[in-house]
């Protein structure tokens, strides 16, 4: 490639990004000020949800003039991110989408408002397994039980007849502990999320036996979702919708300049390698939150965990009761391309 190339591809980048920043600022300007200057919004390692780190300067131009970012309760996202967003401990949120359908049965108060992107986790295995149906009877690893690793491979695993209850072995250790077991083959399976498969490909542990982001049907839903506190949203719709607007804008600059979303995330002191974080960025599908459905997302993951007895509502009662698409289609209007 020419730097020649190169040169018209940062030119682009830093264009898209003062275009949308330009944007946020306009739309900002059009509408009334935040109710709440203060915007509380989740951190964990994955970086998945980079959007949302990317989007400090454009949450600032929303008005808001203290953003925080909050570790998580167990560090790691998941249903215990959807606990501590109902408990009010965060305002708005990226969050994993089955961890937020298992919240939304368990009565979190939380309201789901847009998907950002699809697919990004990807099972890795040792050579005896081959489909999702090999891993019954074997050991694999998530980092907790109720983590976002675990509803979503028990969501996965139901969908091709195995009961994730009693056909897996379920073990837990550190993302970091993981790849050195699967790389002995001391556990059969792990399932990673960004950049956990950018370095388990590069060191060549394991192989992959499933990717959400090519892989039907996981990659036709949205893997990440933004939810809100469901008492800061009804108190707060003008801040709502200011900050979801920052953080779909924060997708699309991750979209558009991958380098800046690694940035952004590794400015938030996570030890992760630069590269498998500028890779991660690259290979996320970021900027598709347009092109598909967040309530059929709900509707899949609450009938797949269903069938996994992880929630026992309908679908139709967690959109209901658990999901507020106004916001998203106000912006679907504005936010034209």
């Amino acid at each position: 490639m020419t730097h020649a190339t190169w040169r018209r591809r940062d030119f682009l980048r830093a264009a898209a990004a003062a275009s949308l920043a330009g944007m946020a600022s306009q739309s900002a300007n059009a509408e009334p000020p935040p109710e709440t200057t203060r915007i509380r919004l989740g951190k964990v390692p994955s970086i998945c949800i980079a959007p949302q780190f990317v989007a400090g300067d454009l949450l600032r131009a929303e008005g808001f003039s203290d953003v925080q970012y909050v570790a998580w309760g167990d560090g790691v996202g998941g249903l215990s991110g959807t606990r501590d967003l109902g408990a009010g401990q965060l305002d708005i949120s990226m969050n994993f989408a089955a961890p937020l359908v298992v919240g939304l049965d368990q009565e979190a108060p939380i309201v789901v408002l847009a998907g950002i992107h699809t697919g990004c986790f990807e099972l890795f295995a040792t050579q005896k397994i081959r489909t999702i149906t090999d891993l019954k009877g074997k050991r694999v690893n998530v980092l907790a039980l109720d983590s976002a690793q675990h509803i979503f491979l028990a969501s996965i695993a139901t969908s091709v007849g195995l009961d994730p209850r009693r056909d897996i072995e379920w073990v837990t250790h550190s993302g970091a502990e993981a790849k050195e077991l699967l790389a002995g083959g001391r556990i059969d399976a792990y399932l990673g999320f960004p950049p956990d498969p950018q370095e388990l490909r590069a060191k060549h542990i394991g192989h992959v036996v499933l990717n959400s982001a090519v892989d039907r049907p996981w990659s036709q839903y949205f893997c990440c979702m933004v939810a809100a506190n469901r008492e800061f949203a009804r108190r707060n719709p003008i801040a709502t919708k200011r900050a979801l607007r920052a953080i779909i804008k924060g997708s699309e600059l991750c979209a558009s300049d991958p380098d800046r979303g690694a940035k952004a995330y590794l400015d938030q002191g996570f030890a992760t390698s630069p590269e498998y974080a500028r890779q991660a960025l690259r290979e996320i599908p970021y900027g598709h939150w347009r092109d598909y459905n967040p309530e059929e997302t709900v509707r899949f993951y609450a009938l797949r965990l269903r069938e996994a007895g992880m929630v026992r509502s309908p679908p139709q009662k967690l959109i209901s009761q658990g999901t507020d698409w106004h916001a998203l289609d106000q912006l679907r209007k504005e936010m034209k391309t």
